[in-house]
């Protein structure tokens, strides 16, 4: 391997859910490499970068402690990474972290809950103040639990865990915190939620005191994988219309900041060209078609720069 001197260093999640989502973005942002086996850092060919390889949870820390330049983690993980911090005698400036870009849908990951037994009587989170919470999110929970204390002035016994959904049937834990997302494991565990504590999605991230060399190159990044976030989102849309229903249809159609007009060569129509969201488009297609426009494309976007 040859010398991080000079590089950018880049920390990536090296298992995990957020895994492949954030090497396909890597990819989209033209950043291309050769990861040996067994190996946790990457040099990247085409720009002066080194990926590195890190547990999500790990992340925020690395990131933080301005130890890595740049990161993509779960935003969970950052918000519990902040609720360690301020509770830590250490704290200070430098451990901040700024948020460049949320990912995504795609990389959603989520939402932290807490969840109590289906047969159980508690039906509220404060209910729980005084009782024993398992979780593996300590600092979250702590945090979110010490502000219900303070109205009742009890203290609850938050337990660093594991396999958490097991805790309640295994009369550990009265209630969990825990990160769900279809929701089948936790029914399976006869579980059910009060609330949400926090809703993940994975997030670029960078450190407060980056080298001031690796500034323009940060901007690049950040750019790409904003492009290739928009690409992932969006969906291009053109049609024509008879100029005079243009109103109603940048009503339906009004584009990511304004849509694109060009006259035809007959007379009395336009061509209209739009950025529509995926989970839209099937809906605005129907009623452009209704008030009459005709010729109706959508397109993939492979890429983009936009504000």
């Amino acid at each position: 391997m040859g010398s991080l001197e000079g590089r950018l260093l880049f920390a990536v999640p090296k298992k995990g859910r957020l895994q492949q989502p954030t090497l396909d973005l890597l990819s989209g942002a033209d950043i291309s490499f050769h990861r040996s086996p067994r190996l946790d850092i990457a040099l990247v060919k085409n720009h002066p970068i080194a990926l590195v390889f890190l547990p999500a949870a790990d992340i925020p820390t690395f990131v933080g402690e301005g130890r890595v330049d740049l990161g993509i983690t779960g935003w969970d993980q950052v918000v519990e990474h902040e609720a360690r911090q301020h509770e830590s005698p250490t704290n200070s400036r430098a451990r901040q972290i700024e948020k460049l870009n949320k990912m995504s849908k795609k990389t959603k990951e989520g939402e932290k809950e807490i969840e109590v037994p289906e047969k159980g009587d508690i039906v509220d989170p404060r209910q729980l103040v005084g009782k024993n919470v398992v979780t593996s999110f300590v600092g979250l929970t702590e945090e979110y639990f010490g502000k219900l204390e303070a109205e009742d002035e009890e203290n609850s016994r938050v337990i660093a865990g594991g396999s958490v959904e097991a805790a309640c049937a295994l009369g550990v834990a009265d209630g969990i915190v825990d990160l769900v997302e279809s929701g089948e494991t936790m029914r399976a565990a006869s579980l059910h939620p009060l609330t949400t504590l926090v809703t993940s999605t994975a997030v670029l991230i960078k450190s407060p005191h980056p080298s001031p060399a690796n500034l323009p190159l940060i901007t690049l990044i950040a750019s790409r994988i904003k492009g290739v976030i928009t690409a992932q989102r969006y969906v291009f849309c053109q049609y024509n219309i008879p100029r005079s229903l243009l109103t109603e249809a940048t009503k339906i159609s009004p584009g990511k900041r304004a849509p694109t007009i060009t006259a035809l060569e007959e007379s009395g129509w336009i061509a209209i060209s739009v950025m529509v969201e995926k989970k839209e488009i099937a809906g605005v297609m129907d009623r452009l078609a209704a008030v009459g426009a005709t010729d109706i494309l959508v397109l993939d976007i492979a890429n983009s720069r936009s504000a």
